[in-house]
């Protein structure tokens, strides 16, 4: 009789090791609008090959990157309604679901570089920014800091006034909106993916974004000036569908909060890195005629595109502005 309950016993512990062999892995979907070998893209694949390893298999991630599964207007939705797991947008992106406070990072000329702006990000200001996502359902995990942007077009772009008239292409955010249109450049919303193709056709004059992205979605082939203006720091938020973080087991959440801190300093690291290489690339193609203003034209850049800043500071919250003043020691009025 204790013989057969030992084997019965046996059996049910067999079986049970077995189901939990058999069970199936948590899949994160990860989706984003940059190309592979971008910074992002190349930190959400950092991100997966630590978390599955780090899990033992437990946790499965699939990235998609380049807008494969849905485009700048479409992956918020795809978040919050469980269609995807985690995406790492623009912080303007959250104006639209009315959280206004995220447009503060497109200010122009905010932070000096990104050292600066980390002591934001990864401060308590970025830590009670994030917080704001809850309601949302989105749980904010981390920024990731990724340099500045720059402008391209396909006229000599020297000061302010040369933007005069021209089609720009910007991220939904209307701080990048009013930005553009106090030095009457005429700004045009339009997803990340559908960008060259507005330049090669002239549906756009021009854009903004970080070097990375001048060599990785090819706009030198469209482009035929840059000009190093510098004048918005550029981030993501890395960010979840709250339901799905909050209903991971503990001790796989506590995991991937490790993965993302280590993905975190990763992202620090590469990203200036490969802001380098893309300009060294820029210069071998030789394909763009790259200008970098003169201390008395980025002056100028500086208070043309600064100006906005009180205008705008009741949209994003003029104690957060204030708040970031302090912790940078940034003054317009020194300008």
């Amino acid at each position: 009789m204790r013989i057969g309950n030992l084997l019965v016993a046996c059996g049910m512990l067999l079986a049970s090791a077995f189901a939990f062999g058999q069970q199936k892995p948590i899949v994160i979907k990860f989706s984003h609008v940059a190309a592979p070998e971008a910074p992002k893209g190349l930190a959400a694949e950092r991100f997966k090959k630590l978390a599955e390893e780090r899990t033992k298999g437990r946790v499965k991630v699939e990235v998609y990157h380049n807008s494969i599964l849905y485009k700048d207007k479409e992956e918020l939705e795809a978040l919050q309604v469980g269609a995807v797991q985690m995406l790492a947008p623009a912080p303007g992106k959250f104006g639209p679901l009315g959280v206004k406070e995220f447009e503060v990072f497109d200010l122009p000329y905010l932070f000096d570089d990104v050292a600066e702006a980390q002591r934001v990000t990864q401060g308590p200001i970025g830590q009670q920014l994030l917080k704001k996502l809850d309601s949302r359902g989105i749980t904010g995990l981390c920024f990731w800091d990724n340099g500045f942007r720059v402008i391209t077009s396909n006229k000599p772009i020297r000061v302010p006034s040369d933007l005069k008239g021209q089609k720009i292409r910007i991220q939904s955010s209307k701080v990048t909106d009013a930005q553009m249109r106090a030095v009457g450049a005429l700004p045009q919303v339009m997803a990340f993916g559908e960008v060259y193709q507005a330049l090669q056709t002239g549906v756009v004059d021009g854009q903004e974004n970080p070097v990375t992205h001048v060599v990785t979605q090819k706009f030198y082939e469209v482009q035929k000036y840059m000009t190093l203006t510098n004048h918005t720091y550029h981030s993501y938020v890395v960010i979840a569908n709250k339901r799905f973080w909050d209903g991971l087991p503990d001790d796989i959440r506590k995991i991937l909060v490790d993965v993302l801190k280590d993905t975190n300093a990763y992202y620090a690291k590469m990203a200036q890195q490969e802001n380098d290489e893309a300009m060294a690339t820029l210069k071998k193609i030789g394909k763009m005629d790259i200008r970098q203003p003169t201390p008395a034209e980025m002056l100028e850049w500086k208070k043309a595109f600064t100006k906005i800043h009180p205008d705008v500071q009741g949209r994003v919250g003029k104690d957060l502005v204030e708040a970031i003043y302090k912790e940078t020691g940034f003054d317009p009025n020194r300008l």
